[in-house]
């Protein structure tokens, strides 16, 4: 009998277990293959994770992986429930938790201003407290236009400035902003606001495209 990779019945006859080895070996990659592919077909990341820490024979098994998928899934939910919680007690990634905050500062909820416009007049309410400096109007001015803000106190005057050095045009809710100064600085201060637009030199600089989509606020007297 030739051999051709098949077992010849000389190599049978001499080595009965040959063949019962061979059909082990060819039933355990098959069943890695399958449980590969069972962990793979579940949806459920923590679904996975669960039917890791189970035996080995259970990966096969469509019963244990829809088990573990459905359970799975309830800790999927969980965990982001968790999260979606513990983001509420930060200002900066509160979202449905930011009423509260107002309610707590005494700012009246308006549901219809984006979330980063409202996130910005609860940061700066708490960041309004204490005695009346540069850095405070810095630090209440910065919290709703997100970029560097330059107060300039004029003594002779009785007032003082507050310069946007990053933001080009009308910042978001400056009018808000306004409201908060008004809040904390001394009646009898003025205040005045200086925006920055762009310059000649960086019109100039810019591509047909991107002064196509440059809206009109942000250069000096475009208007609103």
């Amino acid at each position: 009998m030739s051999n051709n990779g098949t077992n010849s019945f000389e190599d049978l006859l001499n080595n009965p277990d040959q063949e019962k080895r061979a059909n082990r070996s060819d039933t355990f990659v098959n069943r890695v293959t399958i449980a590969g592919d069972t962990v793979g077909q579940m949806s459920s990341e923590r679904g996975r994770e669960l039917l890791s820490y189970l035996p080995a024979y259970y990966e096969t098994s469509r019963v244990m992986r829809s088990d573990m998928d459905a359970k799975g899934s309830e800790l999927d939910a969980l965990y982001l429930a968790m999260d979606a919680t513990v983001g509420q007690f930060f200002v900066r990634t509160a979202t449905w938790g930011l009423e509260r905050w107002e309610m707590e500062l005494g700012i009246e909820t308006d549901l219809a201003k984006p979330l980063d416009q409202r996130r910005a007049v609860v940061e700066s309410k708490l960041r309004g407290a204490g005695t009346f400096s540069g850095r405070l109007v810095k630090n209440v001015a910065e919290a709703y236009d997100g970029g560097t803000v330059d107060v300039t106190f004029h003594p002779a005057e009785w007032g003082f400035t507050v310069k946007f050095m990053d933001t080009i045009g009308i910042p978001p809710n400056v009018e808000d902003l306004k409201a908060a100064i008004e809040e904390i600085k001394p009646a009898h201060m003025a205040v005045e606001y200086k925006l920055r637009y762009l310059t000649i030199a960086e019109v100039e600089s810019m591509t047909v495209y991107e002064n196509e989509h440059t809206t009109q606020d942000r250069y000096l007297g475009g208007g609103a």
